[in-house]
């Protein structure tokens, strides 16, 4: 029942400042597992909060990038192989590829992604190298089942998306028939482990501005959790969270969604 988060903040070729998201992230964490061991009233968090542990990688000189994927996957085969349960804090969106990477090898891993971009972009004057816009193609093996949730992609073509995707589902799709997407995903997620994948850019910028690629038409905090509350059983084995930039926050509008989301998610882990 024990729970590692991962502190994973690399941010190059893609979304520099998010490196700093991902460790305010687990700095907030901390002082929220600090707070409940002081609380001498019962409270719910005591379910959660002797069952957390967070590990922390940095990446602050050039030698700290040497062998950064390999570093990660091991990171994420640990966890995995202890059956713990997986909270990966990253930096861009491209920081999350150890755990795909890893997750190709798993036979029953599903993933739910909730972003505003299929990050397959091929176009013209788009780097080949792996960024946070095309990580989705350098995988180290055949991508786990994904279903995208929350898109606002208006040029990839059908024949660009299926190979990839099992479902991409649009923001404008989800906001126009909820009930039949939902019904997909308590379809999708029925059986094997599922990983949800939540690049914040998902969010509509109105509610959650503190993100490198922000797109408008997004989905609101209630929806995201409506999606959330659907996928959620005791199967989901993981959860990342990537894109969060920090020096665009309003008042700490985006942080507190995070923080009060990485909680929700430990509770509906422990109960309590």
């Amino acid at each position: 029942m024990s729970t590692v988060v991962v502190v994973f903040p690399f941010d190059l070729f893609g979304g520099a400042g998010t490196g700093a998201g991902a460790e305010l992230l687990a700095s907030e964490l901390r002082e929220v597992l600090a707070d409940n061991r002081r609380e001498k009233t019962p409270t719910r968090a005591r379910a959660y909060t002797d069952h957390v542990k967070i590990d922390d990688f940095t990446f602050e000189t050039i030698a700290d990038y040497r062998d950064w994927r390999k570093q990660g996957r091991q990171a994420v085969r640990t966890a995995l192989r202890r059956k713990d349960f997986l909270v990966w804090l990253s930096g861009n969106h491209l920081g999350a590829l150890p755990v795909y990477d890893e997750l190709s090898a798993q036979r029953d891993a599903v993933v739910v992604q909730l972003d505003a971009h299929l990050d397959i972009h091929r176009f013209t004057g788009y780097t080949t190298e792996p960024s946070h816009g095309n990580f989705l193609l350098h995988c180290a093996g055949p991508l786990p089942p994904i279903t995208s949730v929350g898109h606002r992609e208006l040029l990839l073509l059908p024949d660009q998306v299926a190979p990839h995707f099992r479902e991409a589902v649009s923001a404008e799709r989800f906001i126009l028939e909820p009930e039949s997407v939902l019904s997909g995903l308590r379809t999708f997620t029925a059986s094997g482990r599922v990983f949800i994948d939540i690049d914040c850019d998902v969010f509509d910028p109105a509610f959650f501005p503190a993100t490198t690629q922000p797109a408008p038409f997004g989905l609101s905090p209630q929806q995201v959790l409506r999606l959330l509350d659907t996928c959620w059983s005791e199967r989901v084995a993981g959860l990342i969270l990537s894109e969060f930039e920090p020096g665009r926050d309003e008042n700490d509008r985006s942080l507190g969604t995070l923080v009060w989301l990485l909680e929700w998610v430990l509770l509906r882990r422990y109960g309590g």
